[in-house]
């Protein structure tokens, strides 16, 4: 081999070998790359759905039977959720992390005997939930009527409502429950409930320290301090007898109406909690039985629910 045979194969080897060095240093960039490429698709993945979420449908999945039979427990349900208007997003999917949400105005506020979706407002002495969670109900009174169900019958604003057409009830009727009612105070009970007007915004509280307890949580959900001192009520640090509502409520019980967690044992439902009503049924079956029982679960889908309608 010739000098110059020998000097170009030398030159080829280095060569080799350099490309073979920049590919190894190469190949964590190219990893590190990958992993920001799928980070990034990951997250406009999770954007996108939340945006859809906020602005136009949702699914949700009927997690208790307090509507039955209207809905079921395991039905999976589109919602409309721009009916009472769109929203930015409200939760991280998947964390359920609640998140500061502004409600762009609907075509329509909530009415009696509509389906709703909402978020839940929290225990009757909660300020706040415990986490975030959507609820299934059936708004029975809005901003300004006036409830009371006597024997079970609901009266609004003096007339008797005709009870939803799938609803039921499981037991006579029963008042050993106004330990749990709301307002606290009050001695309602689920069956004989009321007369209670459904706050409206513009309503002027009288306040006293007889009826103090039954506004005091609602009073801090809208946002001001509340205590008493000496027999004195004080808002924001300043006394006074009276609080000017500032939101509009509705109230909302189950169809299943004696197996139903609903305003009447923890509170009105503000508008802008309202998020959706559902529209019909895509998907139905029993969500206790783990899908590490594929078979058996599979075997308790609900063929005849799906693409039922809810009204």
């Amino acid at each position: 081999m010739s000098g110059l045979q020998k000097n170009l194969f030398q030159k080829y080897l280095e060569r080799r070998k350099r490309k073979k060095e920049e590919a190894k240093k190469k190949k964590p960039e190219n990893f590190f790359e990958m992993a920001i490429s799928w980070i990034r698709t990951l997250l406009g993945a999770i954007i996108i759905v939340m945006i859809i979420n906020g602005l136009a449908i949702a699914s949700f999945v009927v997690p208790t039977g307090s509507m039955e039979n209207t809905v079921m427990t395991g039905d999976f349900l589109i919602v409309n959720k721009f009916i009472y208007g769109p929203s930015t997003p409200q939760v991280i999917p998947f964390l359920n992390i609640a998140l500061p949400f502004f409600k762009f105005p609907g075509f329509k506020d909530p009415e009696p005997g509509d389906v709703i979706v909402f978020i839940y407002p929290g225990d009757k002495d909660e300020v706040e939930p415990k986490e975030f969670q959507y609820y299934l109900k059936r708004c029975i009174a809005v901003a300004g009527d006036t409830l009371q169900i006597i024997n079970k019958k609901v009266y609004v604003n003096g007339k008797e409502q005709p009870l939803p057409e799938n609803a039921k009830f499981s037991r006579p009727v029963f008042d050993g429950d106004s330990y749990r009612t709301f307002p606290p105070g009050r001695g309602f009970s689920g069956d004989n409930y009321g007369p209670l007007r459904i706050p409206k915004k513009g309503d002027i509280i009288h306040l006293n320290p007889a009826n103090y307890f039954e506004w005091e949580v609602f009073i801090l959900r809208e946002g001001h301090e509340i205590y008493i001192s000496g027999g004195d009520i004080y808002i924001d640090n300043k006394k006074t007898n009276k609080y000017v509502v500032e939101r509009d409520y509705c109230f909302g019980m189950g169809d299943n109406r004696d197996n139903s967690e609903d305003s009447r044992y923890w509170g009105y439902i503000p508008y802008e909690n309202v998020v959706g009503t559902p529209i019909f049924v895509y998907w139905s079956w029993d969500t206790n039985k783990p899908l590490t029982q594929i078979f058996e679960k599979l075997a308790t889908v609900r063929w005849s629910r799906i693409f039922t309608f809810i009204d």
